[in-house]
């Protein structure tokens, strides 16, 4: 028996354990003659055992590995001492103290040490009598406790001559020696043992130690005062120990008969193979092969009814038929399917946060929505795995991301891209019926990933066409339904395949043009633009080091400050993600890779002044506030696939006989009606701005908004465009570093927009120090990170009049 591994029983088969001279009797059939020595004991140094307890009467050789109890052995076997041993709960704890032990256990005299290879003692133990710990003495070198002996309950001899304990004593008996028999697991001389032992108590105890009980049954029967109490709920752990014993003997009963039958049938299969060798037939396939691998899937029923089906068809066929090798196609994809077999998910939330912290700077709802998932599958267990779809400008990590997904979770990571996607067999497969017919893509990626719970990035979701093929757009639906997708149907497969452990990660630019069936089966995340301190620090800890080594670089050989990335950011890109800022980096790595090879002296640390020297002219120019020397002139705040810029808005009145409404700079049409309600609110409340109607007879208004090579559209310029031709008309002055966003309605209510994160950071950029936005946009300053708000103030806003009367002053401008 070992306190250090897991139970194992020995039975010494005289009933005797040798010792020098004399024999030690395994059960002590004797009374006691030091009991009322062991009432007096009230301190004991205490033994912990896992895997097994000790009881009175029973000796025991216990091995023993750790070092506190080797020498609490040592010294009590040297003074005579009596010892205390005690179980602990938990056989994991190494070295458990006073709290980590059962309370009750039994005293014990060491009768022999004897050492072991490997450093270790086994002891000679014999149980006394059972205590009670009740407080710690010292728990160096080894525990010591204040103890209180317990006195077993028994009955007189009259009552132990009762047909009732006499029937109660021989079950015991009677099943143990059945167990001993039957399990195969116990020495068979522990039937000797027990058929000779005659003192009830002594047979109690010796079953309840030496038996495979669980140890907390074991110490609950320890626990136990009465004898014959501990005697029937022995009988009735020993007849549940029977019952799945006998449930095990006709599993193995059954499984012979089974593999009897398989032998059968395997050789008939060969004389089978056999007969056709003779005829000519042998067509270089052996199905019962097939079918074995078959036997291993850990399909449901239907489907390897569906599988036999389709095995006796091959079987059926003439190797020579066109239909054969079609045949044997379907059947190996069937068996190289994962059918229910899936990686083991990493449940380390810590790990994983690293890991998504390590492959993407920033993304915060992103990687808290990927924790909580994973948070869930580890108290839970299971569960249907959500479709998450990631939507944002270009370049901002969003396909990466499900791959550093994967790499969190531990499972393996597919990506399909379905940008032009327009035919529906690209998903669901074509039917059998077709030559070179194949699984759709989706089947197919899971084949690769000989998995069932891959993390699957379907990117460009929002790029997929429809034609006279059919629409993937709807095939979708079934794929990304979580309701549906445990049942996912794939027209060549012909059989139904659970998707539902898939994490599917879907990306977009743009879910305007994503069906609205398929939107409603996704989760939504944003994946927002990086502003220029995230651009920094991606480009110095991502960017950088993946280019150099993609460059044969080494660190050494390239240093870009944070200052010459702004510049970078700044003169020669205009992005929301990092696509672009990658391959200026990469122009610099090869110029620089150049340079070492042609073993040229130049600048390991790169200044702004040689970034025209690496990356030529700067393209871009930042956003420039217009200032407010002129009326009509004010500056909006618009949202683009690139980011956010500042909008000026200019206004101009011309003296005309038929006056009319200009625009110009591109507008849409969402736009252009921004702009009449604009001038429709200024002529409706001319009295309150204090304009004279006469003026809106004599002058036409021109409205432009610069850049016009670029495309512009949307409600957001409503209140700008309002503000400018209020200060047009009146002349008044627009107050100085004021930037403002918000649509209007015909009232003159001012209704929320998006993009107010990338507006808020263009406006800094440009020197604003004012920001008017609707109040219903409020919600959204918050979800922003206060160091990218420091500087600014906001004006919330539900009327266009506060509007004009914070941004319009008394001052009449000059020009």
């Amino acid at each position: 028996m070992n306190n250090d591994s897991n139970f194992e029983i020995r039975i010494v088969p005289s009933e005797q354990i040798a010792m020098d001279d004399q024999m030690i009797p395994v059960m002590s059939v004797e009374k006691q003659a030091n009991d009322l020595q062991l009432d007096e004991l009230n301190e004991l140094s205490i033994l912990p055992l896992r895997n097994m307890i000790l009881l009175p009467g029973v000796i025991l050789p216990v091995t023993v590995s750790r070092k506190k109890s080797i020498k609490l052995v040592r010294e009590s076997f040297e003074n005579e001492a009596i010892i205390g041993v005690c179980a602990q709960p938990d056989k994991d704890i190494e070295d458990p103290t006073y709290e980590q032990l059962y309370k009750k256990g039994t005293m014990g005299v060491i009768h022999r040490i004897i050492e072991m290879p490997d450093n270790s003692v086994t002891i000679i133990l014999e149980g006394k009598k059972r205590f009670l710990m009740s407080m710690v003495l010292q728990e160096q070198p080894y525990l010591r406790t204040h103890v209180l002996p317990l006195n077993d309950i028994i009955p007189d001899n009259k009552k132990l001559k009762s047909k009732e304990l006499q029937a109660l004593f021989s079950s015991i008996k009677d099943i143990s020696i059945i167990i001993v028999n039957n399990s195969g697991m116990i020495p068979s001389e522990a039937a000797f043992a027990i058929r000779n032992i005659d003192n009830p108590f002594f047979l109690v105890n010796y079953v309840i130690v030496n038996f495979s009980f669980e140890v907390s049954d074991k110490q609950r029967l320890l626990e136990i005062d009465n004898i014959i109490e501990r005697a029937y709920q022995l009988l009735a752990l020993l007849k549940k120990e029977r019952e799945m014993l006998d449930i095990k003997i006709d599993i193995q009963k059954k499984a012979h008969e089974e593999m009897d039958r398989q032998q059968r049938e395997y050789y008939l299969h060969q004389q089978m193979r056999t007969i056709q060798k003779e005829l000519d037939e042998d067509d270089s396939v052996d199905v019962a092969t097939l079918r074995e691998r078959g036997k291993k899937k850990k399909w449901n029923e239907q489907t390897a009814k569906l599988f036999e089906r389709e095995l006796k068809k091959l079987q059926r066929e003439n190797p020579q038929s066109p239909d054969y090798s079609t045949q044997l196609n379907y059947i190996e994809t069937m068996l190289n399917l994962p059918w229910n077999e899936f990686t083991k998910d990493i449940f380390n939330l810590k790990k994983a946060k690293r890991q998504l912290d390590k492959d993407h700077y920033g993304m915060e709802k992103v990687k808290e929505r990927i924790l909580e998932h994973l948070a869930v599958l580890k108290l839970k267990g299971d569960m249907k795995s959500p479709i998450i779809c990631l939507y944002g400008p270009p370049g901002v990590g969003k396909t990466s991301l499900g791959n550093s997904i994967a790499k969190a979770l531990g499972r393996k990571y597919i990506r399909v891209s379905l940008g032009g996607l327009h035919d529906e067999a690209e998903i669901r497969g074509h039917r059998r019926t077709y030559i070179g017919a194949l699984p759709g893509r989706i089947i197919q990626n899971i084949l690769k990933a000989e998995s069932a719970n891959p993390v699957f990035v379907l990117d460009e979701i929002d790029k997929v066409s429809t034609d006279y093929k059919g629409d993937p757009a709807s095939a979708l639906l079934e794929v990304l339904d979580p309701e549906q997708n445990t049942t996912f149907h794939d027209n060549y497969l012909d059989a139904d395949f659970d998707l539902s452990k898939v994490l599917f990660i879907a990306t977009a630019n743009n879910l305007n043009t994503i069906p609205r069936p398929l939107l409603d089966r996704m989760e939504l995340i944003e994946v927002s633009g990086y502003t220029q301190e995230e651009k920094i620090e991606i480009a110095q800890n991502h960017l950088l080091k993946k280019e150099i080594d993609n460059h044969g670089l080494k660190p050494e050989n390239l240093i870009l400050e944070k200052p010459v990335i702004a510049q970078i950011i700044a003169d020669y890109t205009r992005e929301s993600g990092v696509r672009q800022l990658s391959r200026e980096i990469a122009r610099i790595c090869r110029k620089i890779a150049r340079k070492v090879a042609e073993n040229i002296d130049y600048n390991v640390v790169v200044n702004i002044d040689e970034l025209v020297e690496y990356l030529g002219v700067p393209r871009f120019s930042a956003d420039q506030y217009a200032g407010n020397d002129y009326a009509g002139v004010v500056t909006g705040l618009a949202w683009t696939q690139v980011g956010g810029e500042i909008l000026t808005i200019e206004t101009s009145l011309s003296p005309s006989k038929q006056p009319k409404l200009n625009l110009t700079g591109n507008l849409g049409d969402v736009m252009k009606e921004s702009a009449m309600l604009a001038l429709e609110y200024v002529k409706s409340h001319a009295d309150i701005l204090k304009i004279e109607q006469k003026m809106f007879e004599k002058f036409s208004v021109h409205i432009h908004v610069p850049e016009g090579a670029i495309p512009k559209d949307g409600p957001s310029a409503g209140i700008t465009m309002t503000t400018a031709l209020a200060s047009i008309f009146t002349k008044r002055k627009v107050r100085k570093n004021i930037a403002m966003t918000g649509e209007i309605t015909l009232r003159g209510k001012v209704l929320p927009v998006g993009g107010i994160k990338e507006k808020i950071l263009a406006a800094k950029r440009a020197g604003i120090t004012d920001i008017i936005l609707c109040a219903e946009n409020q919600k959204d300053i918050k979800e922003i990170k206060p160091i990218y708000l420091k500087g600014i103030h906001f004006h919330y806003v539900t009327d266009i009049s506060e509007v004009l009367n914070f941004a319009l002053l008394k001052e009449k401008a000059g020009k």
